[in-house]
C-alpha cells in the first residue's frame, strides 16, 4: 500500500490555549509515522514576542509517544526506531493525537501547517531498551559526600551533546552522579545503558515544562513519564504524588530564570527541593538564594540544590553541582540525603568544605540539627579549600555575620554564637569576580545547621 499524507492546517490568536490537539486516525498495517510541521514567523517590533510553538503526540489511549518542543521540525517512529524525544514502538490503530503548545504568539498571530504521513508494512525489529543499571560499584564508598549534577540536557530534548558525550564530561568534571532531565520526555531512560560506566550513577529523571514553571522530577523508574499540561498548582499536585510514590523527589528550578514559563509560579507547598543556583552565577541566583534566606528566617525551610542546566557544550557540566552525604550510591540513598538537606554545592570538584557546628561535646554538619542550651557557645568551624583567592561568609537568620579570606593553600575560619542567637548557621564562599549583572560569584553555598 503507498504512503498515504495528511496536511493540516490552522492559526491561533493571541491568548490561545496552552494546548490544542490534531486528531488523526491511523488505520491497520501501518509501520511508521513522521510529522513534518512548519509556523509563520513574522517580524516583529523590538521586545515584542514573536512566534514559537512546540510539538508532541500521544497514541491511542492517551499513551504517551514523545515530545520535542521546539528543538526539531520533524520527527519519525516506528517499531525499531525514533526522533530523540520520541518513543519506539509499534504504531497502533486508532486515534492518534499531535500536540502543538503555543510557547509564543505575535501580535499578528500564528499560522501553522502540519504534515502526517503513515507508510504501511510490516513491522521491523521491536525496540529494546537499554536503561541505566541502578548501581555504579566503582564510585560507591558507602556512607560518603557524593558530588552530582541533577539538571541536563542531551539531544533526547533541546541538547547539544549526545548521552556519550554527556556522560564523559561529568567523569571529567569529578561527579559520581548525574540525573537526566530531559524537557517533557522520558525518551532517554531507554537509552543511558548504551552509555553507563562502572564509575558512573545515572538517575532517571524528567524537567516537567510547564507554563508555570519548571520542575526536574529525580530518580523516576526507567520510562516513567510525568505529565506537564496543566498551570493550575492543583493539578501539580497530583502529579507530584506520582513522583512521590516512585520514590522521586520534585525539584523547583530556577525560580527566577528569565523566560516565558520559567518563573517557579506554583508556590513551595508542593517542592521538595528548590534549585538556588542554576549554572554560570547570574542575577536570577542571586534573586532565588534572596528569597530562599527569607523563607529560612521565616521558618520555612527547602533544602536547597544547584545544578549546570546544561545545553550546549559551551555549558560546563558540574557548573555547579551538589554534594550530598548519603549512605551509599543508589538512588533510594542520595534522595534521603537531598530530602535531609545533607547538601552543599560547588561550582566545581575542586572545591572543598567542611562546615560543623559544636556544642557540649556533640558536633553537627551540614541539614543537622544541634541541641544546645540557650546559654551555651556553639563553636562553628569552616575548612574550606580548591577555592583560592576567596571569601568566606557565616549567615544566620539575622544576615552575614562573619568572614575569612580563603588564599591557595585553604582556610579555616571559626565563629562562635548561641542557639539563644542564632536559629540557624549557613555558609557561603564568594569570589569578588562581578558578572555582567552581579557584584560578585558565587563559589559554595551550604544548607544550614540547625539549633534548638
Amino acid at each position: 500500500m503507498d504512503d498515504r499524507t495528511w496536511t493540516i492546517t490552522g492559526s491561533f490568536d493571541p491568548g490561545a490555549p496552552d494546548w490544542h490537539y490534531l486528531p488523526v486516525d491511523v488505520p491497520d498495517g501501518v509501520r511508521e509515522i513522521e510529522v513534518v510541521y512548519r509556523y509563520d514567523k513574522p517580524d516583529v517590533a523590538f521586545g515584542v514576542k514573536g512566534n514559537a510553538l512546540d510539538i508532541g503526540v500521544f497514541g491511542p489511549g492517551e499513551r504517551f509517544r514523545g515530545w520535542s518542543g521546539g528543538a526539531r521540525d520533524r520527527f519519525t517512529i516506528n517499531a525499531t526506531e525514533a526522533t530523540p524525544g520520541y518513543v519506539p514502538g509499534r504504531i497502533d490503530r486508532g486515534e492518534w493525537r499531535i500536540v502543538l503548545a503555543p510557547y509564543t504568539i505575535s501580535p499578528q498571530g500564528m499560522d501553522f501547517e502540519v504534515d502526517v504521513t503513515v507508510r504501511f508494512g510490516p513491522d521491523g525489529p521491536g525496540f529494546q531498551p537499554s536503561p541505566a543499571p541502578p548501581t555504579a560499584p566503582a564510585a560507591d564508598r558507602g556512607r560518603s559526600w557524593y558530588r552530582g549534577d541533577g539538571h541536563m540536557h542531551t539531544i533526547y530534548s533541546d541538547g547539544a551533546r549526545t548521552p556519550e558525550e554527556l556522560v564523559a564530561d561529568a567523569r571529567e568534571a569529578g561527579l559520581d552522579f548525574i540525573v537526566s532531565t530531559e524537557h517533557n520526555t522520558s525518551s532517554a531512560h531507554l537509552q543511558w545503558g548504551h552509555h553507563a560506566t562502572e564509575d558512573l550513577l545515572i538517575l532517571n529523571g524528567e524537567e516537567v515544562t510547564t507554563r508555570a514553571g519548571h520542575w526536574p522530577a529525580w530518580n523516576l523508574p526507567a520510562g516513567k513519564w510525568i505529565d506537564w499540561r496543566y498551570r493550575d498548582p492543583r493539578e501539580l499536585a497530583k502529579v507530584v504524588d506520582e513522583v512521590h510514590e516512585c520514590g522521586g523527589l520534585v525539584v523547583a528550578a530556577h525560580p527566577f530564570g528569565p523566560c516565558i514559563g520559567c518563573t517557579w509560579e506554583f508556590g513551595y507547598e508542593s517542592a521538595d527541593l528548590v534549585e538556588v543556583w542554576n549554572g554560570t552565577w547570574t542575577l536570577d541566583d542571586e534573586a532565588t538564594v534572596i528569597a530562599w534566606d527569607s523563607l529560612l528566617r521565616a521558618g520555612r525551610w527547602i533544602p536547597a540544590v544547584g545544578n549546570s542546566d546544561s545545553h550546549g557544550h559551551h555549558d560546563r557540566i558540574g557548573l555547579p553541582h551538589n554534594v550530598v552525604l548519603a549512605d551509599g550510591l543508589t538512588g533510594p540513598q542520595l534522595m534521603q540525603g537531598f530530602a535531609k538537606g545533607y547538601n552543599w554545592i560547588a561550582e566545581s570538584s575542586a572545591v572543598r568544605l567542611e562546615f560543623t557546628a559544636t556544642a557540649g561535646g556533640t558536633t553537627a554538619t551540614i541539614g543537622e540539627r544541634l541541641l544546645a542550651e540557650p546559654g551555651a557557645p556553639i563553636t562553628i568551624e569552616v575548612k574550606a579549600s580548591g577555592a583560592p583567592d576567596t571569601h568566606i561568609r557565616i549567615l544566620d537568620h539575622h544576615g552575614p555575620q562573619w568572614g575569612g579570606y580563603v588564599p591557595a593553600e585553604g582556610a579555616e575560619v571559626r565563629w562562635t554564637t548561641q542557639s539563644r542567637y542564632s536559629k540557624w548557621v549557613r555558609v557561603e564562599i564568594r569570589r569578588e569576580q562581578p558578572t555582567p549583572t552581579t557584584r560578585d560569584t558565587m563559589v559554595a553555598l551550604t544548607n544550614p545547621i540547625f539549633f534548638r
